[in-house]
């Protein structure tokens, strides 16, 4: 899908971080590898500290503690909202959505459109495009979009390829419709035959969690994971990432009708430091323009990367000034796209720490 949005602007971003922070150099013991031999990952991939919710905190409580945020602080006011959305991999249950939830607990209009999207890594991404096709249709309404994953309750404490680098967090962006805001440009991929690079086999009707899914054996690398987990292949994604992100980006560049040199941030999904200092390298962009230490902070948070770089790399500054972005997410699908438009004036904009 490669198209154009117009009139339409993000008119705020609140991240959302959990409390808890869980650092590498305590977690080396949960691992069957030498101590001394797991630590060199340290400086490679960037391992440092990561966020971790709360085991009695879900995706419905983060997202509920946002939009409160907004409500309370009188950003936005209930009236104003025409739809809620929620992009996650970890709902609270099958049924009802964290959405209705939302709208109930909140007590918003009836009128208001609730919707789930189960997506991961390029979440952000394909909110903000339903968010911006559900606003051709509410002329007078802003959209809130919260991003949220808890998935550190899916992986593997003993698992060295995935649990260190996974994160916690969520975010909540409010869209709505401007007729004097600047074009938007908008690409989309899929590769469906790649799916099980990243795969969390058990849980769903196909194979319902059970005790034997429960299981945690030695996958044959020396690290240990049960069915219910989630598991990524490193290598798999990594080529992938290689291959297809940066002929989107020259693609979506063109398309703009921009230049590498005219962007003045590219905020990126971040599997890992590595990952991300290799693609910058390939595309060829200075590191003060692409920021790579979200995961070494917080961990990898899936689809809600992109806000959070946004909040925490830029912050404030969006809040008075205005600056070209390129954005671009790829991941769990396998899908990759990008997205080119202005940042800024934003009525707020901010990195807030939770109890969750």
């Amino acid at each position: 899908m490669k198209t154009i949005f117009k009139g339409k602007k993000i008119s705020g971003i609140l991240g959302i971080l959990p409390e808890t922070v869980s650092y590498f150099d305590d977690e080396v013991n949960n691992y069957t590898f030498p101590v001394k031999q797991t630590k060199r990952l340290k400086k490679i991939m960037g391992f440092e500290s990561h966020r971790l919710s709360k085991p009695e905190s879900f995706a419905s409580d983060f997202c509920m503690f946002g939009v409160r945020y907004l409500l309370d602080n009188e950003l936005i006011k209930k009236e104003e909202i025409g739809a809620v959305l929620v992009v996650t991999l970890s709902p609270d249950y099958y049924l009802p959505q964290i959405s209705n939830t939302i709208q109930g607990e909140l007590e918003l209009p009836q009128d208001v459109i609730c919707m789930d999207i189960p997506q991961g890594c390029c979440g952000y991404l394909l909110g903000l495009m339903q968010s911006f096709m559900l606003l051709d249709h509410m002329p007078d309404k802003k959209i809130v979009l919260c991003n949220v994953d808890v998935l550190s309750k899916k992986v593997s404490k003993q698992d060295r390829n995935d649990f260190p680098l996974i994160g916690d967090g969520a975010s909540v962006s409010v869209i709505e419709n401007d007729p004097s805001a600047p074009d938007i440009y908008y690409t989309m991929y899929t590769d469906g035959t790649r799916r099980d690079a990243l795969r969390i086999p058990a849980g769903g009707f196909r194979m319902p969690c059970s005790e034997e899914t429960g299981k945690v054996v030695d996958i044959g690398d020396g690290n240990l994971r049960a069915l219910d987990h989630m598991h990524m292949d490193g290598s798999a994604v990594f080529s992938f990432v290689q291959e297809e992100v940066p002929p989107c980006i020259e693609e979506i560049l063109e398309y703009a009708g921009q230049t590498k040199e005219s962007i003045d941030y590219y905020m990126f999904h971040q599997p890992n430091r590595f990952m991300v200092r290799k693609l910058r390298e390939k595309i060829e962009v200075p590191a003060e323009k692409m920021p790579d230490d979200l995961v070494t902070k917080y961990g990898n948070p899936s689809g809600v990367s992109i806000p959070l770089v946004i909040t925490d790399s830029v912050g404030e500054a969006l809040e008075k000034d205005k600056y070209t972005c390129c954005l671009s997410a790829f991941g769990s699908g396998l899908a990759w796209g990008a997205m080119i438009m202005e940042l800024g004036d934003l009525g707020f904009c901010k990195l807030v720490e939770s109890d969750l």
